[in-house]
């Protein structure tokens, strides 16, 4: 079922099907409030077991002469807030997946491929739209972490980098899940599969600093790609100029992921389901 009426053309119109598709996503975004709520639900929760429940604990590790308690907790709010924002940059990306295979499954995807419609657009506007997701919930979770205390150091030109990597974040991974989502055989397996993918931040620099993780978790943390994506939000929101080397991995990897979900998705869209 769709939910937005797609009209025929005479001849495939790249922007104007790439807007209609990304207004069909839209919509389906409103008309399924369950499935957006998640991407926001998720950080949320995680935002409040981590500073509430082990922050105390935790941020007297990641500032040695802090003590544990109140100052703890807010010490490791400034640390934690940025790797909570990519979790909801990976929550929007998550529902792509879901929304891919849900129309590749209902044959909707199939039927779109017999219509005038440019084949960039039925994939291209899904994730512009996830993008638009994504930079929300990124803004209501940074929200939330402020009416906590967290108090960011950012200048104008930092918010504006800000944005900028948090959207090119959600453009890679959304690619990457709208691959995962047409690859997986049910919708269900569509939900779990990019699942993997938030695993990442966890072993990484993310909520405890890189020197104290062993040694094997520790060099898979500094060659993985949300690491570098994590320490240019830190010191984006920090209001420090990011080191220029971590910055262009960070791009780099953001890159790299968006292309090979680019690839990997429309070599996808154009295999025939049977």
């Amino acid at each position: 079922m769709t939910t937005a009426t797609l009209v025929p053309t005479s001849g495939a119109r790249p922007l104007t099907d790439m807007l209609t598709m990304l207004r069909r996503n839209l919509l389906r975004a409103v008309r399924y409030p369950g499935l957006t709520s998640f991407t926001v639900m998720i950080p949320v929760l995680l935002l409040l077991l981590f500073v509430f429940v082990f922050g105390g604990a935790i941020g007297a590790g990641v500032a040695p002469g802090v003590t544990a308690g109140a100052a703890g907790r807010a010490v490791y709010l400034d640390y934690i807030t940025p790797a909570i924002l990519l979790f909801a940059v990976l929550g929007a990306a998550q529902s792509v997946a879901i929304t891919a295979a849900m129309d590749a499954h209902s044959g909707i995807m199939a039927r779109f491929r017999t219509m005038a419609i440019a084949p960039g657009s039925v994939l291209g506007g899904p994730v512009l739209g996830t993008v638009v997701q994504g930079v929300l919930a990124v803004a209501v979770v940074l929200a939330l972490a402020v009416a906590l205390g967290f108090r960011p150091g950012a200048g104008a030109l930092d918010w504006l980098a800000l944005l900028g990597l948090v959207a090119l974040a959600t453009f890679a991974t959304s690619w990457l899940c709208v691959a995962m989502g047409l690859a997986a055989p049910s919708v269900e397996t569509a939900s779990n599969t990019p699942m993997l993918l938030t695993a990442l931040p966890f072993l990484g620099t993310g909520f405890v600093p890189l020197e104290t993780l062993p040694t094997p978790v520790r060099a898979f943390a500094e060659h993985q790609p949300f690491t570098p994506v994590v320490e240019t939000v830190r010191s984006l929101l920090a209001g420090t100029a990011p080191e220029v080397s971590t910055t262009l991995l960070s791009v780099g990897w953001c890159v790299a992921i968006a292309a090979v979900g680019y690839a990997w998705s429309h070599v996808l869209y154009r295999r025939e389901r049977r």
